[in-house]
């Protein structure tokens, strides 16, 4: 820490990162530039538009595994062979099985099965008329219990927070969802507060790694990334403000999409972290993560002087573009030699298809810039409960939480002030790298998923060594290339230039269309979707 205090620093601090808006320039055969005015709805079948043609998929022999994806939910409603209300029932019991003491995957913080068959019975009669909303009506969309959605309180993953802050609507990215017709089907667990990137929680129980149980899932959007690698949503959303949506995705082999920093409205999030949080989705593809990435984003909710325009890519093969990858040594060096190994093979099938180049760069400070960041998320964190933990104390919170408050509350003006400094250091570094390079790529996490403790599942587990920062605002997705030894996935991470998602998306749609075919089948799996 005496990095970040007593470091003499003569750039001036930078609290939000907001990186101005500039047209980059994309063709329009591969991007499309959406109208700011359209509706959610609206956005939605431009997304539509923008993925392969049915007659481009390759038949379910080809893959060893696959997840339904949302055009599959949308496909078998509109067969009427399946209902939305079908499978809420479908899930319901899913929930109501994966929550017994002989299973405890504690996917869930909470659920209302009468709502859930509200929805689904009203998305069932619109298709029986003909008339669905969107390719999302019906499709089951679970949300992290850190954005708010009716009617569950908002707990954040604590035992208090929700009795000082009572959740009155849906979080502006949940309205979106909910006008499109998502089925909304809980509040998913987390790590309390989003101190941890386990998962494990000492109140609500530790949401547990399909692929392998006895194993965390990450956090902390742990239930988000679990729910949609057990096949009970094809997407969820989650926040990531220190990597809390692409590492539990990465540890439970699904895509986490973050887009820039501004680019999804905020409001109806907890306030935990307001200049490193932001709203991110899950996915079982990337398609998936078009679609909802498409319906949730919002150029009006910007606090962009110049609103930043909204590009979507078109995923097709013909359409990927040549890219320069910029790769550290550091974090390459930094992780597992399973995932080293498997990170370095997909670089080099991605060079061997596509003719894609690895440039070699130096991020300066990057152990400096972490803990930046860690002041950052730790310092907003304080402020945003201090005057409720100061009424109520923290007696109800998690001995992991307690001491991570207790950290957080030794940071001082200097501590803050030097992170913001280091803040805009790093983004002038990055700016350096991004003229060099489209996308910055590394493992997401230099581990795959351990093994829950017995005494963690009491206590709560702190992780700072794993952490993966978000300091900068930039896009970034991870998608899952391989696995280990042990059969737990890995996955790679593109960070892209600001506003460029569409980009960023073409690049794991690529990453993807390699990996896909030797995606492997989790040991707990649920088939919402068969007709039998």
């Amino acid at each position: 820490m005496q990095l970040i205090s007593y470091g003499v620093l003569e750039d001036s601090p930078l609290y939000v990162p907001l990186h101005p808006y500039e047209d980059l320039e994309e063709d329009e055969e591969e991007v499309k530039c959406l109208n700011p005015d359209l509706s959610p709805t609206e956005k939605v079948q431009h997304a539509i538009n923008c993925l392969p043609s049915s007659d481009t998929l390759l038949e379910d022999s080809y893959f060893s595994f696959r997840r339904w994806t949302i055009m599959d939910y949308s496909r078998a409603y509109a067969s009427q062979k399946i209902t939305p209300l079908m499978v809420a029932e479908r899930l319901i019991s899913v929930i109501v099985q994966s929550s017994s003491p002989m299973i405890d995957m504690s996917f869930f913080i909470s659920y209302d099965a009468q709502d859930i068959l509200r929805q689904a019975t009203e998305s069932t009669l619109r298709y029986q008329r003909g008339a669905p909303i969107s390719v999302l009506d019906g499709v089951p969309i679970a949300i992290k219990d850190e954005i708010d959605c009716m009617p569950y309180p908002t707990t954040g993953g604590s035992k208090w927070l929700h009795k000082v802050r009572p959740c009155k609507q849906d979080a502006c990215c949940v309205n979106r969802l909910r006008s499109c017709g998502g089925m909304l089907v809980g509040k998913t667990n987390m790590h309390e507060l989003g101190a941890g990137t386990s998962g494990i929680n000492p109140h609500y129980g530790t949401t547990r790694n399909p692929y392998d149980p006895k194993r965390i899932s990450g956090g902390s959007s742990s239930g988000s990334a679990a729910v949609v690698c057990a096949g009970l949503c094809p997407v969820a959303l989650g926040v990531d403000g220190g990597g809390s949506v692409r590492m539990p995705a990465a540890l439970c082999g699904v895509i986490g999409f973050k887009p820039s920093f501004g680019r999804i409205p905020h409001s109806g999030v907890l306030p935990l972290n307001w200049t490193v949080g932001m709203v991110g989705v899950l996915a079982a593809t990337v398609e998936d993560s078009v679609i909802v990435y498409a319906a949730i984003s919002d150029v009006a909710g910007s606090n962009q002087p110049t609103m930043p325009k909204l590009h979507l890519p078109v995923l097709k093969p013909s359409n990927i573009p040549t890219i320069r990858m910029a790769k550290s040594n550091e974090w390459f060096n930094d992780c597992s030699d399973d995932i080293r190994a498997c990170c370095l093979r997909a670089l080099a099938s991605l060079h061997k298809l596509y003719g894609w180049e690895v440039v070699e760069v130096t991020l300066p400070d990057i152990e400096v810039m972490r803990l930046a960041h860690y002041v950052t998320i730790g310092s907003e964190c304080t402020a945003s409960i201090a005057h409720h933990i100061e009424k109520i104390g923290m007696s109800e919170s998690g001995w992991d939480v307690k001491v991570a408050l207790s950290i957080y509350g030794s940071f001082d003006s200097r501590d803050y002030l030097n992170a913001q400094r280091i803040r805009n250091r790093q983004m002038k570094f990055h700016e350096k790298i991004f003229s060099m390079a489209d996308v910055i790529v590394s493992p997401m996490v230099g581990v795959t998923a351990y093994e829950i403790k017995d005494d963690a599942q009491e206590t709560g587990e702190l992780d700072y060594v794993n952490g993966a920062g978000n300091f900068l605002g930039l896009p970034a997705v991870t998608v899952p290339v391989g696995y280990d030894r042990d059969g737990l996935p890995i996955g790679i991470q593109f960070i892209g230039k600001p506003w460029s998602e569409a980009k960023l998306i073409q690049i794991a749609y690529a990453m993807e269309e390699l990996c896909k075919a030797e995606y492997k089948k989790p040991k707990v799996f649920y088939d919402l979707l068969s007709e039998s």
